[in-house]
């Protein structure tokens, strides 16, 4: 690992190696940001030094290690669609127990994946599982635009001038929620589109109008949508879509993004459903 300074580590030539946290979202760890959190809370080592500062930068001679275990970048891309029913955790862990979304396809690829966002236990939907922390970025960051849509219902009728707010701006606490668009398909059905899902965003803008939320189901990310995939069942993304998210999701609209990997070939098996 180069002893550089800050800003010469994070401007230094290709020789000297990659920013470690750029290392650890090609390992499959997540999102650059999320990687970052995990040097920042000492839990990561590189030649069995803790390593906490984001400067740092890591040969491929460089043994790199996570909460112990070692871990290298992926060879390919794996890019998942899954269909999360209500009642599974986006998370690597839960001390309670609850069953976790990626078990559902644990069994047929055995790569690391992490979740590109996430959708609580109590939603249902569509979300993607990745090994490229680049896709995380395109697909998560608020620049990209990435349109969201889901399908909320509600225990009482919901009002179109709350809507029209949303679509203004509301806000709860200490945060602005916009939604980018809505479509009222009944009293207490509607679509709402977003582009800057924030945390439990839905649930908090309508429990701010004391407007109880039955159900969220998350129906499209980008041009994915649910079409054929059955609860509990999943799909890899194919050329088409990423290269979409490639161009969509860039810096500039219409270029592709840096660093964004092509899927890894499978062979044998069916790439949509659950094993058994």
């Amino acid at each position: 690992m180069s002893r550089n300074s800050d800003q010469e580590q994070e401007a230094g030539p290709e020789g000297e190696g990659i920013r470690l946290q750029v290392y650890l979202a090609r390992c499959g760890l997540g999102s650059r940001r999320g990687c970052e959190e995990l040097i920042l809370k000492g839990r990561v080592s590189v030649n069995g030094q803790p390593v906490t500062r984001l400067g740092a930068r890591v040969l491929a001679k460089d043994a790199v290690t996570v909460n112990g275990r070692a871990v290298r970048p992926s060879a390919g891309g794996v890019y998942v669609a899954l269909h999360k029913p209500r009642g599974f955790l986006c998370s690597n862990q839960d001390p309670a127990g609850r069953p976790m979304a990626s078990s559902l396809f644990s069994s047929v690829i055995h790569e690391r994946l992490h979740h590109v966002g996430r959708l609580d236990f109590l939603s249902s939907g569509l979300i993607f599982y990745t090994n490229d922390g680049e896709f995380t970025r395109l697909v998560s960051h608020p620049s990209s635009q990435i349109e969201k849509e889901y399908l909320v219902e509600t225990g009482r009728p919901v009002e179109e001038p709350f809507l029209r707010q949303y679509l203004k701006g509301i806000r709860v606490e200490d945060t602005v929620y916009r939604c980018k668009s809505y479509v009222l398909r009944g009293p207490r059905s509607v679509l709402i589109t977003l582009t800057e899902g924030k945390n439990r965003e839905l649930r908090k803008v309508f429990a701010s109008r004391n407007i109880r939320v039955k159900r969220i189901h998350r129906l499209r990310i980008g041009p994915v949508t649910l079409a054929g995939l059955q609860p509990g069942h999943f799909r890899m993304l194919n050329q088409r879509e990423l290269r979409w998210f490639q161009s969509h999701g860039a810096d500039r609209p219409g270029e592709p993004a840096p660093g964004a990997r092509p899927p890894k070939r499978r062979t044998g098996g069916a790439p949509r459903g659950r094993k058994g």
